[in-house]
């Protein structure tokens, strides 16, 4: 069936809440299918060996607990080790090839390409779930890691034995070895960053009723993690929150209270639909997109190593400097901004309300910057460098959020579409203020670009 052309409006600055809502109606009306229509599903596209054990990476880390690095922020690291890893493995074997991410040794052009980023893949992904700590509860390690010995098998048998095989495996465990040994000590799994600030303006975890405990940060350690790209993990440090006495403060959390409350009578059942559709797992949504382009446009092995690892080592460190940025400014969430509003010291923020609810429960840790914004700003960024803006047919992407109240896949013309969207979404859920969504986004985006000026170049270029 044919799909309809969506666009975004732009918003630019804080306007008056009124005018606001007005014009974020009319974003969500032209984002959204209309009633009763539906998106052709495309499936997950057929690829190469690179984008079948990208799935399996996603699927495998996105299924470890929370605290054994399956939270968002901790498992786009996991997947930048095992991209990064299987893009090594790949242009080791190719004779007109980029510069290596670490593993600097080469292998024969005629290796089994298949075979160096399933050896590649897999044995990163093992090393990843066999090393979570012991004392961070993990029941399912044994399943997980049978799993991926079934598949890592199961693609090995579809090659043919030849030495060109065994030359592919070589390079995928040469690959895979760099990669874990430039990631020991790297700070995973290390202390918390979180220094407990009861002032107006710092976080404040919420207490879970049933035990009377904070409810923290599964993975407070992202932002301590050596960068895989950048030269710190503050290198791009964001401008920070709004000062709490500014006029523009006092318009975000009244935006945010207008439209971000479970209740809240301005938020339309569209935008409530947009802002739970995104509530997803970032990295399986980006990779998928990935995936989907890579079949679509015909990429081989080498560009989709490259690709691919681009996108993840970016969306990486930019979670990685976002998580630095989150515990450095310690910003609180809108649902204290709200209660709290008496707290302040600004006269134009609305009189507190004691009993306000964001549309979700609240993420336990810190508001600014957003992760979701900082993650898509890394992955569109370098899906813009390979496709341009608006690849030529658009793209799908499928949420895993559940009770969305619509269709799970939407289809989108242009990755600036999409980012418009998802600064709009975070505050329709009441868990950002505008300017963390909007410092976020650059901030992926200045990871991505950094990325791109110094590494994956040809070979020979200067």
């Amino acid at each position: 069936m044919q799909r309809r052309k969506r666009t975004v409006v732009a918003l630019s600055g804080i306007t008056a809440v009124g005018a606001l809502i007005g014009a974020l109606v009319v974003v969500a009306a032209v984002t959204t299918p209309a009633s009763g229509a539906t998106v052709a599903a495309r499936g997950d596209p057929a690829g190469n060996a690179v984008s079948e054990w990208n799935l399996i990476a996603v699927n495998t880390l996105v299924n470890l607990p929370g605290p054994a690095g399956g939270a968002p922020p901790a498992s786009q690291i996991n997947m930048g080790l095992t991209q990064g890893a299987v893009y090594d493995a790949v242009n080791a074997t190719e004779p007109k090839h980029h510069r290596p991410y670490l593993l600097k040794r080469r292998f024969s052009a005629r290796a089994s390409k298949e075979a160096a980023v399933a050896t590649a893949a897999y044995r990163v992904l093992s090393s990843i779930v066999s090393t979570v700590p012991p004392t961070i509860a993990f029941p399912s390690r044994v399943s997980l890691l049978q799993a991926l010995a079934a598949q890592y098998a199961a693609s090995l048998a579809t090659i043919p034995e030849s030495p060109f095989k065994a030359q592919g495996i070589a390079a995928g465990n040469a690959a895979a070895e760099t990669m874990i040994a430039a990631r020991e000590g790297d700070g995973r799994f290390g202390p918390s960053q979180w220094v407990p600030n009861s002032a107006p303006g710092h976080w404040q975890p919420l207490i879970n009723p049933a035990t009377g405990q904070p409810i923290l940060d599964p993975t407070p350690w992202v932002g301590g993690v050596k960068p895989f790209l950048m030269q710190s993990s503050s290198q791009f440090r964001t401008a920070g929150p709004l000062p709490l006495t500014s006029a523009a403060y006092a318009a975000e959390v009244n935006e945010v209270r207008a439209l971000g409350s479970l209740n809240s009578a301005l938020r339309t059942a569209t935008q409530t639909y947009i802002a739970l559709w995104w509530q997803s797992t970032p990295i399986a949504m980006w990779n998928q997109v990935g995936r989907e382009l890579i079949a679509r446009q015909g990429l081989d092995v080498a560009d989709s190593a490259r690709l691919l690892a681009m996108q993840n080592l970016a969306a990486a460190d930019a979670h990685i400097n976002c998580w630095n940025d989150k515990y450095y400014w310690d910003f609180w969430r809108p649902w204290q901004a709200v209660r709290r509003a008496d707290e302040d010291g600004n006269p134009s923020t609305d009189p507190p309300d004691r009993t306000w609810t964001p549309l979700i429960a609240t993420p336990p840790y810190p508001e600014h910057p957003s992760g979701h914004l900082c993650n898509d700003g890394a992955h569109t960024r370098v899906l813009l460098m390979f496709f341009g803006d608006a690849p030529e047919g658009g793209f799908d992407v499928t949420s895993g959020a559940l009770n969305t109240g619509g269709p799970a896949m939407r289809h989108f013309e242009s990755f600036s579409g999409t980012l418009a969207e998802l600064i709009e979404a975070r505050i329709w859920l009441g868990i950002h203020f505008r300017t963390a969504d909007v410092q976020a986004e650059r901030l992926g985006r200045s990871v991505a670009e950094y990325m791109a000026a110094n590494y994956f170049q040809p070979v020979g270029r200067q």
